[in-house]
């Protein structure tokens, strides 16, 4: 192997590794915006449905995602096992760590809309129907050998493959699950069931933050040129913009510059990159992350009006602003760095609308695709776990004692003072 090839897998597992830190983040992120009293439930469920996306995707997501098939799936490569090297690119039991990183963040994304109200056994099942029959075949269709793929689809680290499949995966969940108790009254208004622990949700957006650039960064697959920095870049300006937008919009449209609303705007801002990170200049960077921004904050508020009850806002940070970052690729990808990543120009630099076709194209196709399959499989899973929802006294008692039989925090806990008990 050559020392270049060798940079180029050493850097790769680097950015594998923060990607799977970005589950910290989750967890923090999660556990801050919900109720003490499913804490530990939420931090816990993370780290074994983790566990799942990864066998489940060495066993046959990969396969579908990447090996030989049909411009619909793959269908090789089953139960991956290649320990072959390489005197160029990646080896492939490197490549197959990063990218089961990717599949593990959209699971968890996907979660997002379970949160304080679902059954320990339906994350089980539903983890591993989403790893082996959605995730996979988007990726297939985008990253893989699809017809996407054919048809010039850009999507660098994944706004549409990861973000959107998965929060479409969650508004499945939030339909069919229904609001949490005390979401919603009588008269349609709604109530805040106000997180926990900001500090928990700030550390856990600071800790995606960080680990985003092993998601965006990582995915130029080398360090030739070390472009990688140019990506970082680009992805740094626009989680800047995106938390400033939504801190100035939440100030001016309700006169307090809400923490959760910022927060969100950081989150949009980075996952509105994600698509076109390496396709555009860094002032469309900052305009993304800006809109980003903005738009997550209209996002929340419709999403409640509707009672559609998403606690963690993956509907409006992943869903919301991973269309807008796919599409905005069609407006501002340049020509130099289209030609270098393989894409077209976008319609601001003379590409026509042939590329923010098939932009829009691919959000419309991706997503239908994974809300409808998410939505069979989650009937399946209700069907395997005799319902989807815990009863409405193992919501009122929390996921916490119910489902695990301990708290997150004993101590905190009525009666629990002195023992923890």
């Amino acid at each position: 192997m050559t020392e270049l090839a060798l940079m180029d897998n050493l850097w790769v597992m680097i950015c594998a590794v923060l990607v799977l830190f970005m589950q910290g983040g989750f967890i923090l992120l999660e556990a801050g915006s919900t109720r003490m009293k499913n804490a530990g439930h939420i931090a816990g469920k993370t780290i074994f449905t983790v566990g799942i996306a990864s066998l489940v995707y060495w066993a046959v997501g990969w396969g579908f995602a990447y090996g030989e098939g049909n411009a619909f799936i793959g269908m090789s490569d089953f139960f991956f096992g290649d320990f072959s090297t390489a005197e160029e690119g990646l080896v492939g039991s490197v490549d197959f760590f990063f990218q089961v990183m990717f599949a593990a963040i959209a699971l968890t994304i996907a979660f997002g809309g379970f949160a304080e109200r679902a059954k320990l056994s339906a994350y089980i099942v539903f983890a591993v129907l989403f790893s082996a029959f959605v995730y996979p075949i988007v990726a297939h269709w985008i990253w893989g050998d699809g017809w996407l793929a054919d048809l010039g689809k850009q999507d660098f680290a994944g706004s549409t493959v990861v973000h959107l499949t998965g929060a479409m995966a969650a508004l499945a969940a939030t339909i069919l699950l229904k609001p949490r108790l005390g979401k919603y009254n009588k008269d349609g208004s709604a109530n805040d069931l106000a997180g926990h622990n900001q500090v928990y949700t700030a550390l856990g957006v600071l800790i995606l933050w960080v680990g985003w650039f092993g998601f965006n960064a990582g995915s130029t697959l080398e360090v030739a040129d070390a472009f990688f920095g140019y990506v970082a870049l680009n992805t740094q300006l626009a989680a800047a913009a995106g938390a400033v937008a939504a801190l100035f919009i939440a100030w001016a449209m309700t006169g307090k510059s809400d923490v959760p609303t910022m927060l969100n705007g950081a989150l949009a801002g980075l996952v509105a990159i994600t698509a076109s990170c390496a396709f555009v200049a860094p002032w469309a960077a900052v305009v993304i992350g800006i809109v980003g921004g903005l738009i997550v904050f209209f996002s929340m508020k419709f999403f409640d009006k509707a009672r559609i009850d998403d606690p963690i806002f993956a509907l409006s940070v992943h869903g919301v602003a991973g269309v807008w970052g796919t599409v905005s690729t069609g407006f501002f990808a340049t020509p130099e760095l289209a030609a270098m990543n393989g894409g077209t120009a976008g319609l601001f630099y003379g590409g026509g609308l042939s590329q923010l076709g098939v932009q829009v194209l691919s959000v419309v196709a991706c997503g239908a695709f994974a809300f409808i399959a998410s939505y069979i499989l989650l009937l399946v899973t209700k069907a395997v776990c005799g319902g989807l929802r815990v009863s409405e006294e193992e919501e009122i008692v929390g996921l916490d004692l119910s489902e695990h039989g301990s708290y997150g925090y004993p101590e905190s806990m009525p009666g629990n003072e002195k023992t923890g008990a």
